[in-house]
Parts: C-alpha cells; sequence; structure tokens
C-alpha cells in the first residue's frame, strides 16, 4: 500500500537511478492495454478517455498496445496544452502511427459511440475537487454507458488515498468496473465496488528504500507565507564548544527555517552570535547549562517549533541532568544530538524526538549495529520501536526509522568523518522537523546534508570542513 504523495516521490527517485518516465510510461500503458484485453476480445470497440497528463499518456501508450481492437483516442482538450514532454511525444506517436484520435474541447462534441470497453484515463492520482468539463461530461457519458469501465490509476473523481469522491455529493466521478493501478495498490482503491489489478511496471526497490529527489517534493515553500511561517528553531547547547551550536544554527538557516534562536552560556554567547548576523543569541546565566536553566529554556522553546539540543553541550553531569530534565518537561519536537543523546533512554517524556547518534552513540544509548546493511536497518527499526522515537543513525549508510518505516540514505562521502558536519545534520533536520513530519524530515535531512558533504569534497577533497556545508544546503534541497 502506498500514499499518493509516496508514489510521486518514488517515481521522481526511479527516474533518478536511471528508470526514465518515458519507459514507466510505456510500461503503465502495456498494462492498461493488458486489461482491456483481458475483458473484451480482439476487434471489440474502445474508447480511451485521456486527459492532458501523464495519465492520458498513458492510455496514449495503451492505444498501441490494442492494434487488434476498434481503439479511439479521445483527448479532452488542445494537444497543445498537454503538460508533460513524454505525454506530447506520446500523443505525437498516435498520429504518425495513424491511430484514430480526436480532440474534444467542447464537451457537446463528444460522443462515444457503443464502445465495449471505455479506458478513464483523465484525471490521476493527484487531482482535487470536483470533475471539470470536459471531464464532466465524459465521466457521465461513461457511467452510462453498456461498456465495461477500466481506470488507469484511479477513477477520475476520486480520492485514491480515501476512496471518496473529490468533489461534492452531486458531482460526478467516474464509477469503474476495474482499475489498472502502479507499483503498489493506493488505500483508497479497496472502497470502491471496482476489481483493481496491481501492475509491476519496473520500479526498482531502490527507489523506495533509498531516499532521493523525490523526497523533496513535498517541501515547497507556499509563496503567499510570512516570517515564521516556515519554521522557528531553538538550539540549546554550547558552553564548552562554541562551533556546534553555530554550525547547527546556520544549517537551520539554510535548510530553510524562518527564525534561528541559540541557547547558550552567556560566557559564550558573545563568540556564537560573532559566527553569523543572522542568529538570534540567547545568553544564559554560567558557562555550562545545567538543572538550573531547565525553566528558561522550557519558556524559550515553547516560542519556537523545534528544539535542537546537544551540540556543543559538554558531556559532564551536570549537562546530562539538564538534557534529561529538560526532556522530562517538554512535551514539543526536539533533534537530539551530541553529549544530549544518553539522556534519552533515561528520559520520561512526552516530546517528538529525531535522535541522531552515530553507531558509537546508537550502542551508547542501549542499541546495536551490525555490519551488514540490512541486519543493521533491522536492529535501528527494532530500537526505534523501543524507544518511540524517530532515529537518523549515521554511517557510510544512514538508516532512518520511525519504529515502522525505514529509509536509507547513501549519499556523503569518507571526508564528512571530519568534526561538525553531524552539527550541520542536526540543524538541517530540526529546520525541516519544523515544517514536516519526524521521519521524513530525519530522511530528508540525511540526504541534503550529504549532498552538501559530497559539493564540499568535489571542491575540496577530503580536506572539506564542516564550515563548507551550510551554505551547500540550499543547492541539494532543490527537488530538481
Amino acid at each position: 500500500m502506498i500514499s499518493t504523495e509516496r508514489m510521486a516521490a518514488v517515481d521522481a527517485n526511479a527516474a533518478a537511478l536511471g528508470v526514465p518516465r518515458k519507459q514507466l510510461m510505456e510500461s503503465s500503458g502495456n498494462a492498461v492495454a493488458r486489461e482491456v484485453r483481458a475483458v473484451a476480445d480482439p476487434g471489440a470497440e474502445v474508447a480511451l478517455l485521456c486527459g492532458r497528463g501523464n495519465n492520458g499518456g498513458d492510455a496514449f501508450v495503451a492505444a498501441r498496445f490494442l492494434a487488434a481492437y476498434d481503439a479511439t483516442v479521445h483527448l479532452l482538450g488542445r494537444p497543445e496544452s498537454i503538460r508533460t514532454d513524454i505525454a506530447r511525444e506520446n500523443w505525437a506517436a498516435l498520429g504518425a502511427a495513424e491511430i484514430p484520435a480526436e480532440t474534444v474541447t467542447d464537451s457537446a462534441d463528444l460522443s462515444l459511440g457503443d464502445p465495449d470497453v471505455v479506458v478513464d484515463a483523465m484525471l490521476g492520482t493527484g487531482a482535487t475537487g470536483a470533475l471539470r468539463e470536459p471531464e464532466r461530461t465524459a465521466a457521465r457519458l461513461a457511467n452510462g454507458s453498456d461498456a465495461t469501465v477500466v481506470a488507469v490509476d484511479v477513477p477520475s473523481g476520486i480520492d485514491a488515498d480515501t476512496g471518496e469522491p473529490t468533489g461534492a455529493e452531486s458531482d460526478p466521478f467516474v464509477d469503474a468496473d476495474r482499475v489498472v493501478t502502479f507499483h503498489d495498490e493506493k488505500p483508497g482503491l479497496g472502497a470502491l465496488d471496482a476489481a483493481v489489478t496491481v501492475a509491476d511496471i519496473g520500479i526498482p526497490a531502490a527507489a523506495e528504500r533509498f531516499v532521493g529527489p523525490g523526497d523533496l517534493l513535498a517541501l515547497g515553500r507556499d509563496p503567499d507565507s510570512h516570517k515564521g511561517e516556515n519554521g522557528e528553531v531553538l538550539v540549546v547547547g554550547g558552553g564548552p564548544y562554541t562551533g556546534a551550536p553555530s554550525l547547527a544554527a546556520r544549517a537551520a538557516l539554510r535548510a530553510g527555517a524562518d527564525l534561528v534562536r541559540v541557547a547558550c552560556p552567556e560566557t559564550v554567547a558573545r563568540e556564537v552570535q560573532g559566527y553569523s548576523a543572522d542568529l538570534i543569541v540567547r545568553g544564559l546565566p554560567g558557562d555550562r547549562l545545567g538543572p538550573a536553566h531547565v525553566d528558561r529554556v522550557r519558556e524559550l522553546a515553547a516560542a519556537n517549533d523545534v528544539v535542537v539540543l546537544g551540540p556543543g553541550l559538554g558531556d559532564d553531569d551536570g549537562a546530562r541532568a539538564f538534557a534529561r530534565e529538560l526532556l522530562a518537561a517538554y512535551d514539543g519536537r526536539a533533534v537530539v544530538d551530541a553529549d544530549a543523546l544518553r539522556a534519552v533512554p533515561e528520559a520520561d517524556t512526552d516530546a517528538e524526538l529525531v535522535c541522531t547518534p552515530h553507531q558509537g552513540e546508537l550502542v551508547g544509548m542501549g542499541g546495536e549495529t551490525a555490519s551488514d546493511p540490512d541486519e543493521r536497518a533491522a536492529l535501528v527499526r527494532s530500537f526505534a520501536a523501543d524507544l518511540g522515537h524517530t532515529l537518523l543513525v549515521k554511517g557510510a549508510v544512514d538508516v532512518v526509522s520511525d519504529g515502522d518505516a525505514v529509509r536509507l540514505n547513501r549519499t556523503g562521502n569518507p571526508g564528512m568523518t571530519v568534526g561538525g558536519t553531524g552539527d550541520v545534520l542536526a540543524g538541517a533536520v530540526g529546520a525541516l522537523a519544523a515544517v514536516t513530519d519526524p521521519f521524513r524530515a530525519a530522511a530528508v535531512g540525511a540526504h541534503v546534508n550529504g549532498l552538501a558533504g559530497d559539493a564540499a569534497a568535489e571542491a575540496f577533497g577530503n580536506g572539506l570542513a564542516a564550515t563548507d556545508l551550510p551554505d551547500r544546503l540550499p543547492e541539494a534541497m532543490r527537488d530538481e
């Protein structure tokens, strides 16, 4: 079972792995044609109702595989408005192959005749709202015919995730007899009174297993958003170290947070501020964070979407007690890194955590690791389930799990063993956790941090420094 949002990510990841979308469309169209052949004999009349996106493109391909049938393609709209290059190419192929095709720009001109099969390829899984013309009329004609109606991926006018109509109760939708969906079943299709076929179209398992550019697709910024709506992050740490909280804070800014604050001991506040004028620094009394600071930090945390706890905190008894007591008192979302990680198993917390240990820190928390990637992934998943929090375990291949789903990340390079890259990762995950769920934040954070590291390695080789990464995060976060 796969959601429509996740399916879009997997499609893009497959393309990044070298499986062209055009090849996937060819496989999808072939699967649609197989379904038509399963319900009708050669010579039967087939009407293909096609939209202007890739759903329609699947049906353009299907028409080429239906040479033994009396098939006609009905394009709902003008050819020049077809939205993707691969759909346009397959539309052009119909003309070159002299396959009957007509364009419908006025619903009053649409006539299906008396087909044996109607293929609904008008709208795909991403469509929302009520059907508009000419799709509205096309849906009524399909439903009113005696034909077997075969829907491509999802019946038009139905939400593939819920199985409910996308419009109002009175709005039409396609009442399909059969649905051909691709790669995996969508959650809402089981609620339909239709036979569902899941077609394997050649998407590799790695497109789901590994984080890729598709995982960034849902992270776009609302053009009408205002300051603060794209995340406010509080980095808590520093004392023995000043670079670590500064790196985390700068990374959070570069990963898209609108506002980043740093809570640190007042003895290092000026130095932390000196790393960037963009940071808002809150100095706390003394030269180390300890239990006496918990109430003030919790107060500061309440004004932010996410806390990044641990960078540069130190591992003395007071710092550990501070981390444990803060987690016990905090019920928001936090990324926990470095010296604060050991406090997690000890803390009785209502907070929603993303923990970012390397394998040694994981063992220090009570987890286990292994050299075999699959075994390591299983161990991380089990420990995440025990903790009740999301884990991002750093390594040559990062493992991310929330105790249920598991994702691996293989961006990054050996040069990133240099100190500070983990602080950059924690900050990036913090910014992402302000705008999306913890599991996705951890997976995407690992991916873009590794890409930034790869770009730095291209420039500096194994001589890269952690300070080379934050400014490379924006380019890494582009989803092209």
